[in-house]
């Protein structure tokens, strides 16, 4: 069964090189778990999506809760899915300082991501606006 699971977290250290860290191990660990998925990021904020079958997933999100790499851990949306909508990333990457400000105010009262003040579903429907603007980078 596949799961589609929407957190966001706060970063404890929002350097370029921890962030790379993070998204580093996931490649590394998702792979070998079958999870997919993006991490956006900006203004210290995170705001992941990850897919893949439901063990696996509560195993990572538990393990993300428990990361000293992450505050204010908070899921946003849980739901089965038919198929992943981020199947072509072992954790693609979205640094939302190099967005158009317009794709976040479309979704937020300001241009900034703000996942704690909005629903699950409005932070999924940034996400699957930020693949079909081509915002995603990373590694299949």
């Amino acid at each position: 069964m596949l799961v589609r699971l929407l957190y966001a977290s706060r970063a404890v250290d929002c350097n370029p090189q921890a962030i790379e860290a993070i998204l580093a191990q996931a490649r590394a660990h998702n792979t070998a778990c079958g999870i997919t998925g993006i991490l956006c990021h900006g203004g210290g904020v995170f705001l992941q999506a990850i897919e893949g079958g439901r063990t696996a997933v509560s195993d990572l999100y538990g393990h993300i809760q428990k990361d000293p790499r992450h505050k204010d851990v908070e899921l946003l949306h849980f739901e089965e899915i038919t198929e992943r909508r981020f199947g072509g990333w072992t954790m693609g990457q979205v640094n939302l300082t190099k967005v158009h400000s317009s794709i976040l105010l479309r979704y937020s009262e300001r241009p900034e991501l703000d996942p704690y003040s909005v629903s699950g579903k409005v932070s999924l429907a940034l996400l699957e606006e930020l693949m079909a603007t081509a915002s995603i980078v990373g590694r299949a």
